[in-house]
């Protein structure tokens, strides 16, 4: 079963499909006409359109699963990909999750808990403080650890539930407005708080684990092109401009946390990189958006390896197995309005022409007259660029994303173009804060 929805249900689909495994898709009355729903080799409504009613409705999904007898689940990313419980409830009616085990999704998913097993590991943490009871303790642990500091939701992804907080004026407000957002996001309102690492770097390493204690890394990911709100844009891989040393203690400190978990799986280990300091921030334990750059780079399909792994198949091969060739890029291309503070947009897409040619990957359920609903996130498609260096797979984005028209509703196609153009973004020297610096600059003229 393909517990999910978009370009992650085709995705999984398609990676099925290779593998000779039948599937089975859900979908919301939403997405009747969706692309997945039609690729599956058979489809089933589990509820209106509201995702808390279809993607999030367990009991509807494991009876779905069950009267289809399905062997697995594959919950993608987002909705129930890092929820615990859905693991739990997925074993004990006999269905094999396609993740990490669901002891392993609770501890860190819980950022604060993430953040202590990193330090036992020996992985260097951000200064920072354990769950917060109240804006008094928020208070007196700013105080002692200095601003600037930034709260964050220990349940939280996407950027939600996080506020920077630059003087002690600011501090209550701000808490109210992340744990509510938290509280809304996650059914969680619980936060914490460390301090800022001002314009820092957003690295991350992904993982993969079997059931026979193998761990291994597939490089870095850059991700530190973000919206203002610390939503990813652009990613790339590997990341320019690391010394060896400091991408070495990138893998080193991303194996050694995996390790000390007992990690199966594909996981992704997030860091901010200041200079040569480096911290560990969370891990998502799932699929990550982004893993299309690292599947171009290391030529592995890294959702066909999760479906392997879950099966209880060894990986069958060793570290220094995984080589590094070339350079990926990938642009997310949102339903969203850049000009409006990225404001989500639904509608429907009246003429849709997506790239291609040599190095061009397009990951997405996209079609003509396809109609984009309120309910879900924005994200239409991913455009991955490949090329033997990274001056290649720029330009070659570049062109494809000027081939790409996407006409009904507002987009972040230009956006991307402007970035990719940037003088930062050219020479590789670029942080979290780019779009904060300067939002947004001319508009492209795409001919």
């Amino acid at each position: 079963m393909i517990a999910n929805r978009g370009e992650i249900a085709l995705r999984i689909n398609r990676a099925c499909q290779e593998l000779g495994v039948a599937t089975v898709a859900i979908f919301s009355e939403a997405d009747r006409d969706s692309m997945h729903v039609r690729q599956a080799d058979e489809a089933f409504c589990v509820g209106p359109g509201p995702a808390a009613r279809s993607y999030l409705n367990i009991p509807n999904i494991i009876s779905t699963a069950l009267v289809t007898h399905c062997d697995a689940v594959h919950p993608g990313y987002g909705f129930l990909a890092e929820n615990a419980r859905f693991a739990e409830i997925c074993a004990d009616h006999g269905l094999n999750f396609i993740g990490p085990r669901a002891r392993v999704i609770a501890l860190m998913g819980d950022k604060a808990t993430a953040k202590r097993l990193a330090r036992e590991a020996g992985a260097a943490t951000t200064p920072g403080s354990d769950i917060l009871a109240s804006v008094d303790a928020a208070q007196a642990a700013a105080t002692q650890i200095g601003y600037p500091i930034m709260l964050k939701a220990t349940a939280g992804g996407g950027g939600r539930g996080m506020r920077i907080v630059e003087e002690e004026s600011d501090l209550a407000r701000a808490y109210a407005g992340a744990t509510a957002e938290a509280e809304a996001s996650f059914k969680d309102g619980r936060v914490y708080l460390e301090k800022l690492i001002v314009a820092p770097r957003h690295v991350e390493v992904q993982v993969l684990g079997d059931e026979y204690g193998a761990i291994m890394h597939l490089g870095e990911r850059d991700c530190s092109v973000q919206k203002p709100s610390h939503q990813k844009l652009v990613e790339e891989t590997p990341a320019p401009n690391l010394s060896d040393e400091t991408r070495a203690k990138l893998h080193e400190m991303a194996l050694r946390v995996s390790r000390h978990v007992d990690y199966t799986n594909a996981g992704t280990l997030e860091f901010l990189v200041a200079g040569d300091d480096v911290y560990f921030m969370e891990m998502n334990t799932r699929i990550q958006v982004e893993h299309p750059v690292t599947e171009m780079v290391y030529n592995i399909d890294l959702v066909k390896e999760q479906i392997r792994i879950a099966a209880g198949e060894p990986l069958g091969y060793v570290q220094s197995d995984l080589i590094a060739r070339g350079h990926a890029i990938e642009c997310r291309i949102n339903a969203e309005d850049p000009e409006n503070n990225f404001a989500p947009a639904a509608g429907g897409v009246t003429k849709l022409v997506f790239p291609g040619g040599p190095g061009i990957r397009v990951d997405t359920h996209l079609y003509a007259g396809a109609t984009i609903p309120p309910y879900y996130d924005s994200m239409l498609a991913k455009i991955v660029a490949f090329g033997d260096t990274r001056s290649v797979a720029i330009a070659r984005m570049e062109r494809a994303l000027r081939e790409t028209q996407v006409e009904g509703i507002p987009t972040t196609i230009d956006v991307c173009l402007d970035i990719l153009t940037r003088p930062e973004f050219q020479g590789g020297r670029y942080d979290i804060e780019l779009l904060v610096r300067e939002p947004l600059l001319a508009r492209q003229t795409r001919q």
